[in-house]
C-alpha cells in the first residue's frame, strides 16, 4: 500500500500528488490511461476522498492529469515544446516547418473583422476597438486543443486581398501576406507573459479556470518598422515548455544600459 508519513511538513495532500506524478513520470501511468477512482486511492493511501481528491485537484491545475465527466480521471497527453518561440514558424529558410505540422494539426475557424483588444491596438498604434481584421485557429493534437491563435492585420492592408478568405493557403501566413500586401516582413518582436484563462479559453483549452496559460504577443514588422501582423498564441501552461537555443560569443559584449527586462 502506498503510504503517507504523519510525521512530514509536507500537507498530506500533497505528499500524494508527489507520488501520483512520480508514477505517471515513471511510466506506470500512460497518457491517456484512466487512474483509479478516488474512493479507490483514498483506500490505497488509507487517507479520506475529501484528501485524494484535493491531490487530484492540485495535480489537475499543473495539468498533468484531466477529468471527463462522467467517466473518470486520466493522465494528459505528453508536454507541448516549443522551440524559439514564433521564430520557427519563419523556419532557417522562410519555409514550412514540417516537423510541427506531422505533431500538430492546425485549423482555422474564423476570418472576420472584429474590434482590436487593447494588445493588438497598443501595437499597431491605433486606438482600442478599432476594426482590424482576424484569423482564428486552433492547433490541436490526438489529444486536446492545445494553442488558440488569431493574427490581426490592417483593414486597409488586406481589404479585398485573400486573407479575408475563410481559407488555408497550404503556405506559412506570412508568406501569403507578403504576396497580398506587398510588404516583406524584415523583424520581430516577442512578447511572453503569464495570465488566467478566461472562461472560453478554459473550456477550449479543457482546462481548470485556476490555471495558468502563457500568452504570447508577436508583432511583425516591414522594413520601415511599420507593423504588417499581430499574433497572438495561448497555450496551456503547464503544458507547455518554451525552450531558448542560442550561440555564445567568444568574446564578451558590452553590457547593455538598458536590457529592456521588466518585471511588470
Amino acid at each position: 500500500m502506498s503510504t503517507i508519513n504523519p510525521g512530514s511538513p509536507e500537507f498530506p495532500h500533497r505528499q500524494i500528488s508527489n507520488q501520483l506524478k512520480d508514477r505517471v513520470r515513471h511510466g506506470e501511468w500512460q497518457p491517456g490511461e484512466r487512474l483509479p477512482s478516488i474512493p479507490a486511492l483514498a483506500e490505497l493511501f488509507g487517507v479520506a476522498k475529501q484528501t485524494v481528491q484535493r491531490a487530484v485537484d492540485q495535480l489537475r491545475v499543473e495539468g498533468i492529469l484531466i477529468t471527463k465527466p462522467g467517466s473518470g480521471t486520466y493522465v494528459r497527453g505528453t508536454r507541448r515544446r516549443l522551440n524559439r518561440l514564433s521564430r520557427g514558424r519563419y523556419g532557417l529558410h522562410r519555409g514550412y516547418h514540417a516537423d510541427l505540422a506531422a505533431r500538430y494539426r492546425q485549423q482555422l475557424v474564423r476570418v472576420g473583422r472584429e474590434p482590436a483588444p487593447p494588445e493588438v491596438a497598443d501595437a499597431f498604434g491605433v486606438r482600442d476597438g478599432t476594426e482590424m481584421l482576424v484569423r482564428r485557429h486552433v492547433v490541436r493534437t490526438d489529444e486536446a486543443t492545445v494553442e488558440l491563435g488569431a493574427s490581426w492585420f490592417r483593414v486597409t492592408d488586406v481589404n479585398g486581398t485573400s486573407l479575408e478568405r475563410l481559407e488555408a493557403f497550404g503556405r506559412p501566413l506570412y508568406q501569403e501576406a507578403e504576396e497580398a500586401i506587398g510588404r516583406r516582413y524584415a523583424q520581430a518582436t516577442d512578447t511572453i507573459s503569464a495570465r488566467q484563462p478566461s472562461r472560453e479559453e478554459a473550456e477550449i483549452l479543457q482546462i481548470r479556470p485556476d490555471t495558468p496559460v502563457l500568452h504570447l504577443l508577436h508583432v511583425a514588422f516591414d522594413e520601415s518598422r511599420k507593423p504588417i501582423e499581430v499574433a497572438q498564441a495561448t497555450w496551456p501552461g503547464p503544458m507547455t515548455t518554451l525552450t531558448e537555443e542560442y550561440r555564445i560569443p567568444e568574446q564578451p559584449a558590452e553590457p547593455d544600459p538598458d536590457p529592456g527586462l521588466s518585471l511588470a
